[in-house]
């Protein structure tokens, strides 16, 4: 993670540093795209404009009934909020959940790598279902309730904003702000599903597609699915510190 949490602070002392943090990772996500990053996607745009309109169409539809299923899963809360927890419990918490989850998509990547070209294929829907698994813990871990719509709602757009380029990022995250203020939809019937595949999709290509060659496939696939997890558990984290410290402020009101 980004630095070491002082977890013997006073609540108040914790809760500043916590804040220091959040105010940078703001900035982080709301950085614009540098060079490099802007000449990549670039060339990630010329390769979605020649793929034929049908493939988009193929691949959004199992994008969102793939989501759609996992978000949906009556066995994705694995238990009840964590209460009366102050926000240094909350956030050991979190970090011993994302070390596990690390582990778990490592394991899954590398022995994917080393299967061959069908079973790296097999490790997309994979490693989607082990992220999603880790952004319902910590939402447990941050007291809030995973079989809530607008939590599952507010699971899948820190799950874009992980995973989006910088004017995606900037938008997503906008729209997590004053989350609890605000009310919400009850279906993903308005959900930008086709925004959201492909910019998941960009993000990770060339990572994944080194993942498919002989022999490097294994290690290769390890690493990323590791760092892919440890950049979704930083993004929930500072999320979810986010919520918690409105939610503070709100009650000081």
């Amino acid at each position: 993670m980004a630095a070491t949490p002082p977890f013997e602070a006073a609540p108040a002392a914790y809760e500043a540093w916590a804040a220091a943090e959040v105010a940078h990772w703001r900035d982080g996500v709301l950085k614009p795209a540098g060079p490099l990053a802007r000449s990549a996607r670039a060339v990630q745009q010329r390769i979605n404009r020649a793929t034929p309109e049908k493939v988009h169409a193929a691949v959004t539809e199992v994008m969102q009934r793939m989501t759609r299923t996992i978000l949906t899963g009556a066995d994705l809360v694995a238990g009840p909020p964590l209460a009366d927890a102050s926000l240094a419990q909350r956030d050991r918490r979190a970090l011993e959940i994302i070390e596990n989850y690390r582990r778990i998509a490592a394991v899954e990547g590398g022995v994917a790598g080393a299967g061959g070209f069908w079973l790296a294929l097999a490790d997309f829907p994979a490693l989607l279902a082990i992220k999603i698994r880790l952004l319902f813990d910590l939402a447990a871990a941050y007291g809030h309730d995973g079989e809530a719509f607008a939590e599952r709602l507010y699971i899948l757009h820190l799950f874009e904003l992980a995973f989006s380029s910088a004017d995606n990022r900037a938008r997503v995250f906008h729209g997590l702000e004053g989350w609890d203020d605000r009310a919400h939809p009850v279906d993903f019937a308005h959900f930008d599903w086709r925004t959201f595949q492909q910019e998941y999709r960009d993000h990770i290509d060339l990572a994944k597609m080194v993942q498919l060659i002989p022999v490097i496939g294994a290690p290769v696939g390890a690493v990323v699915n590791w760092r892919l997890t440890q950049r979704l558990g930083e993004t929930a984290m500072n999320g979810y510190r986010m919520r918690w410290l409105a939610a503070r402020q709100d009650a000081r009101r």
